[in-house]
């Protein structure tokens, strides 16, 4: 018996034929059964069931209605094994702990990669690691116990090995972020990160900022460098200064740190652009505790928009991404390469700004 005769469901509804009802009470019912009831080889039965070309209009609706009446339907474990597929993608997460239990990236990433692969019946296998060394041991684990069919690969670096050693692996993989400037290789999936931080630039500009500072991510991250160089860009083609720059690691206490070392500056700026929300809400508060009004004497903005933006004082201003619908499109991509189809291109939400209550006019203090 080849794995796509495995019955799913074996309960018989109302309305098939006696000899059918007898038969399911004794066993289960299987594919042949449904091939022998709709007249047609067993092979036809898989063909339809698992999305192939090969069978005639008129055999395919007796082969849907023979499974319906007998209450037939294919198991999934049996099916992966006919298609020597996992039917699971994996995504190896490696970041800091104290970034990942506040960082509501994740969470919405996930939730929407998830949306996506219940569509098609694929799960996700999900494996946090604490360093190089287990994150590559994960991946290895993936390939050779074959646990997955690809890969989602997240937080590219600056220096990224993993990509070519997934190729050597034999695991398909859709990388997730921001393409790095004069990237030729394969295309990312990704939000345009550095129109939104234009955006926030030219909003500060209009209120009458001149000196303009970045709260950066950490620096070995792609997404921090396309950021970073569009606040510079931007600062640029607007005829201003360079305003001070600082790295920090997107943790909320980094964000903090990096706020009373702009205020400690000789010339502390008017506004701050962080590189996300978490070190933007961490920074307000720390300018707070020195006596410093947001947004009276100081701008803030953000960036990701997390639920919480809206509902601290003063709101926050701050860049939006449907970070659902991105990881929703990434797990579309993942699957159709898998399974050997051409991706359709992902179609993503253009970045929102959102302008609240955190940005102001510019006033000398």
């Amino acid at each position: 018996m080849s794995a796509d005769e495995t019955a799913g469901d074996s309960a018989v509804p109302p309305g098939v034929t006696a000899s059918d009802a007898v038969g399911a009470r004794e066993r289960r019912v299987t594919i042949g059964d449904v091939a022998a009831k709709a007249q047609v080889s067993k092979s036809a039965v898989s063909f339809v069931f698992n999305g192939r070309a090969g069978v005639g209009e008129a055999a395919r609706e007796r082969i849907l209605e023979a499974a319906q009446e007998l209450g037939w339907r294919p198991d999934a474990r049996a099916r992966a094994l006919s298609r020597s597929r996992a039917q699971s993608v994996g995504l190896v997460v490696r970041r800091e702990p104290e970034l990942l239990s506040t960082d509501p990236f994740f969470p919405q990433f996930v939730a929407g990669v998830e949306s996506g692969l219940s569509e098609v019946k694929y799960a996700l296998v999900l494996q946090v690691v604490d360093g190089e060394e287990t994150e590559t041991e994960a991946y290895i684990r993936f390939a050779h116990e074959s646990r997955v069919d690809g890969v989602f690969l997240t937080d590219l670096r600056t220096s990224d090995d993993r990509p070519a050693e997934l190729v050597r692996l034999g695991l398909p993989c859709v990388l997730v972020g921001p393409a790095a400037p004069g990237q030729s290789d394969e295309e990312p999936i990704g939000l345009d990160d550095a129109a939104g931080i234009r955006r926030a630039v030219r909003h500060l500009f209009a209120l009458g900022h001149r000196r303009i500072a970045h709260v950066a991510g950490a620096a070995r991250y792609i997404h921090s460098d396309v950021r970073r160089r569009a606040w510079s860009e931007e600062i640029a083609e607007l005829g201003l200064d360079p305003g001070p720059i600082i790295d920090a690691d997107f943790t909320g206490a980094a964000g903090a740190r990096a706020t009373h070392e702009l205020l400690d500056l000789a010339r502390p700026p008017s506004a701050i652009v962080f590189a996300n929300d978490l070190m933007a809400i961490a920074g307000m508060s720390a300018a707070t505790e020195r006596g410093i009004r947001v947004p009276h004497d100081l701008s803030i903005v953000g960036f990701d928009d997390i639920p919480l933006a809206p509902y601290i004082v003063p709101p926050l201003t701050t860049v939006r991404q449907d970070v659902f619908e991105w990881g929703r499109a990434c797990a579309r991509t993942l699957v159709d390469i898998v399974e050997g189809r051409e991706p359709t291109p992902a179609r993503l939400p253009p970045v929102e700004f959102i302008v609240r209550s955190s940005t102001g006019p510019a006033r000398e203090r």
